[in-house]
């Protein structure tokens, strides 16, 4: 069985890059989406959805290094269900309504804006990285 997602929005925050205890490094950052469409009343509805993304060996360096809040990103890769519920991570927002995050773990980061859009970086696209995934265990968040 396989399956791939593609997601296609802006970086809501900088990357944060941390390294396992073996060594290789594992960047993870934000992705939003929009959507915008009418309602049955005829309302304008806008709708986010926040995805958070994780990256492994080279491409986590290169990621951590040219990924920045605001730009736009296209992300493939595959969902990781949180292990407690087997679907996307909830959580308690601040006001106290739910708040959900789906998981996905990258196998290809392309970075879709141009120079002054979203951050001063090159245009370039990271590959996968053929490095051996860690253990789960070895995640470290």
């Amino acid at each position: 069985m396989y399956h791939t997602l593609i997601v296609v929005g802006n970086v809501g925050k900088d990357p944060e890059m941390r390294y396992t205890p073996s060594g290789q490094a594992v960047t993870s950052f934000s992705v939003a989406t929009n959507r915008q469409y009418t309602g049955s009343n005829g309302e304008q509805v806008k709708e986010t959805i926040w995805f958070r993304v994780t990256t492994w060996g080279k491409q986590a360096e290169v990621c951590n290094q040219y990924v920045k809040k605001g730009m736009k990103v296209l992300v493939e890769g595959r969902l990781t269900p949180d292990k407690a519920t087997g679907g996307p991570r909830i959580w308690t927002k601040q006001d106290g309504s739910a708040g959900a995050s789906f998981e996905v773990t990258a196998g290809t980061v392309r970075f879709l804006s141009s120079r002054g859009e979203g951050g001063d970086m090159p245009i370039q696209s990271g590959g996968f990285e053929s490095a051996e995934m860690p253990p789960e265990d070895d995640i470290p968040f």
